[in-house]
């Protein structure tokens, strides 16, 4: 024969049991990378980008000198502090989160 068809009380035991187990999950790795993520922004910059047209391309710059490894973390140069530029240009808004100079 078959298996005998479970009953409803089971069946919605069984998936209420799962979807708790999936938001612990969610939630716990949620917690592990906020708990390694960047400072929190301290301030935020907008820059409203014209519509004039655009000039000719400059020449390429010469490469820049290869820096020192960095940490695992966010960090900011002196006088420099984590925060959120905003460009609004003709093709839309975009945020960028960076350094900014200031308090």
């Amino acid at each position: 024969m078959g298996w005998p068809m479970p009953s409803m009380k089971i069946v919605s035991a069984v998936m209420g049991a799962s979807l708790v187990a999936a938001a612990g999950a969610g939630a716990l790795a949620a917690a592990a990378i906020s708990s390694t993520s960047a400072p929190l922004p301290t301030k935020t910059v907008t820059v409203n980008v014209g519509q004039g047209a655009t000039g000719p391309q400059g020449p390429p710059g010469p490469p820049g000198p290869k820096g020192d490894p960095g940490t695992s973390g966010f960090e900011c140069l002196t006088g420099y502090n984590p925060g959120i530029l905003i460009l609004n240009a003709p093709g839309g808004q975009t945020k960028i989160y960076t350094c900014l100079e200031g308090p």
